[in-house]
């Protein structure tokens, strides 16, 4: 890779940034379908597992991609968002996309981008957005690979998210809870309604457990559309997970075979049951749900799994993790993860949340495992303000000190954890954050020590 392809790539993304944000969100997936169709459609060269939920997504796409690449298939990843630079968020083969890859997608893209800009300006409607590009950007540099397969994660919702313009052959529903009320609707049903969007003709579709009136919807919507679903519980499940040196030790209930006591490098028994969904998905696009995974595969896919800001150790001599929980149902499984699956007295942890998210939630998920709490700000211009959230936290009856930036949390985090071999740090509450830690431990060299 040149320093000139970097350059290059690095301008793809200053583009990007020149577009209505990623949050901003209007339904009107037809404006990505237009240029996709001037393009000649190229979501439609491979097949496609579409991956919704409210948590766990990233996490059991992950896990399908790297069962499927354990298949010897050519894959592709399409994740949000980033933690460190933009093209983590399309992988090939498992690796991010390099940046010549990248900035000659983006020159075949641009002209037809101008054509649709010019569309959308005649009719009074606003030009193509930073997601709607990224999206189509994943979806031609797939094509161009070429790839076997796309392992699809939803920006956010479904119906209207623009990578419902690519028609999955299974349709992935991690667990749905209430976020982005918004934009999704302020009740399981409504939103489960709107990520139900992703389920097309006859495919096949996998659930992880759900509240009753998200499952109820699910089963309405994939009997419309002639799509078979398997819901956990009662058609797969994880019937065990125990510790184990970097991870955990799995079984499985699949659709197609049992297997039992596989290596999954990743803690938490939430990421257990995301890989009874991955093995799930994949029996369901390979074999039809009948035919069991190979040990030999099964082993090799589950054993490469890497899931970045999902708790991940950036540290030790203290022990430091970082999660993105960034809503109450991550902090939620965060905080079970760090009783069960880790031998510590006392956790600090290093919280920064963004302004549109149930801080009080999140605190509230969180409060059961904290010792002590340092409040920063993620660096965003959507973060919630610190000394508001350190009111939050010393209202949960925690002890709060609030930080100007990250560094200044996590110095005094570690400096804290380092005062008894039984207190360890987490840094969670958003994925900015979690991206700035993992940039921060980096470049401090954490696993080395205090600084």
């Amino acid at each position: 890779m040149s320093g000139d392809d970097r350059a290059r790539a690095d301008a793809v993304y200053e583009a990007l940034l020149q577009r209505q944000g990623e949050q901003w969100v209007q339904p009107r997936v037809e404006r990505t379908r237009r240029v996709l169709d001037l393009l000649g459609d190229p979501q439609r060269s491979y097949r496609v597992v579409h991956v919704t939920g409210t948590n766990g997504k990233t996490s059991t796409s992950r896990i399908i991609e790297s069962l499927l690449r354990a298949f010897g298939l050519r894959t592709g990843l399409f994740t949000s968002p980033h933690l460190v630079r933009f093209t983590e968020r399309i992988l090939i083969d498992g690796a991010p996309v390099g940046d010549t890859e990248v900035a000659d997608a983006w020159d075949s893209v641009a002209p037809i981008v101008e054509i649709v800009d010019a569309e959308l300006a005649a009719a009074g409607d606003a030009a193509l957005t930073f997601f709607e590009l990224l999206t189509v950007l994943a979806f031609v540099v797939a094509a161009d690979a070429p790839i076997d397969v796309l392992v699809l994660e939803v920006g956010m919702g479904g119906a209207w998210d623009s990578t419902n313009t690519a028609d999955g052959d299974v349709a992935v529903f991690a667990p749905i809870d209430i976020d982005h009320a918004d934009r999704l609707g302020s009740t399981i049903s409504e939103i489960a309604t709107v990520k139900g969007g992703i389920i097309k003709d006859g495919a096949a579709v996998v659930s992880a457990a759900q509240h009753p009136d998200a499952e109820r919807v699910l089963r309405k919507m994939a009997s419309d559309r002639g799509a078979r679903i398997a819901f956990e519980g009662a058609d797969f499940a994880l019937t065990d997970d125990r510790l184990a040196v970097g991870g955990q030790l799995i079984s499985v209930r699949g659709l197609a075979g049992t297997y039992d006591e596989e290596y999954l490098p990743l803690y938490g028994a939430h990421q257990g049951r995301n890989a009874a969904l991955a093995i799930a998905a994949v029996e369901s696009l390979i074999g039809g749900a009948e035919q069991p995974i190979a040990g030999d595969v099964l082993a090799e896919g589950l054993g490469q799994v890497v899931s970045p800001g999902r708790l991940q150790l950036v540290g030790t001599e203290p022990t430091v993790l970082v999660d993105a929980a960034h809503n109450p149902h991550g902090a939620r499984a965060l905080a079970e993860a760090l009783r069960t699956s880790f031998d510590f007295d006392e956790w600090g942890v290093v919280l920064g949340v963004l302004a549109d998210k149930d801080a009080a939630g999140i605190v509230a998920a969180l409060a059961p495992v904290a010792a002590e709490v340092f409040v920063t700000a993620p660096d965003s211009e959507r973060a919630d303000d610190p000394d508001a959230l350190a009111d939050l936290v010393e209202e949960a009856g925690l002890r709060a000190s609030v930080h100007r930036d990250l560094e200044d949390a996590a110095a005094s985090a570690r400096e804290w954890a380092s005062a008894s071999a039984r207190r360890a740090v987490v840094i969670a509450g958003s994925v900015v954050l979690a991206g700035e830690a993992l940039a921060v431990a980096a470049r401090e060299d954490w696993k080395g020590g205090p600084s």
